[in-house]
């Protein structure tokens, strides 16, 4: 067997294996863990219902129950007025993670943060989304990880805009 297609055949493994981890981290355990529970504040909801309130800074069609917000860092609820925040895939675009975690404490009794773990190396490394690499094993957590800014992540978005689902 050629070098080349030696090389070729490893190439495509470690392709499939992180589309693999990818599809178990999004769209499993994202999954997972947002039918657990009905959350009362989904914030950063995208096109997702968290069966209670659901709020984002872009208004996406057919989202019940939906609150625009100008900003993650100022929002325009109540100290403590929810019991359940689920922050899902969020804190890892943010450029301040700690202010906007601090607000998320300030509106919620019991926040939820779910991040692209390490292992879904395809997510944690993704520079034209992302700005932090969470040093996270763990889909969710109670409290925000360590993290390390991601590297070349802020000159690709410079370059090219950083890549928002809206």
């Amino acid at each position: 067997m050629s070098t080349l297609l030696i090389v070729i055949m490893i190439a495509a493994g470690a392709l499939a294996l992180s589309q693999a981890l990818n599809v178990l981290s999004y769209r499993v355990l994202k999954a997972r863990i947002l039918r657990r529970q009905k959350w009362d504040l989904n914030i950063c909801c995208g096109k997702t219902d968290g069966g209670g309130v659901n709020a984002d800074i872009f208004r996406h069609a057919g989202v019940p129950r939906f609150v625009q917000v100008e900003s993650v860092y100022r929002l325009p609820f109540e100290d403590g007025a929810f019991g359940s925040v689920l922050c899902s895939h969020t804190m890892e675009h943010v450029e301040n993670p700690d202010a906007f975690f601090a607000e998320l404490r300030r509106v919620g009794k019991r926040v939820t943060i779910v991040l692209p773990p390490l292992w879904d190396f395809s997510a944690a490394l993704n520079v034209l989304e992302h700005r932090w690499i969470f040093l996270t094993l763990k889909k969710e957590n109670g409290r925000l990880p360590r993290r390390v800014r991601l590297p070349l992540a802020r000159t690709v978005q410079r370059l090219f805009g950083q890549r928002l689902h809206a």
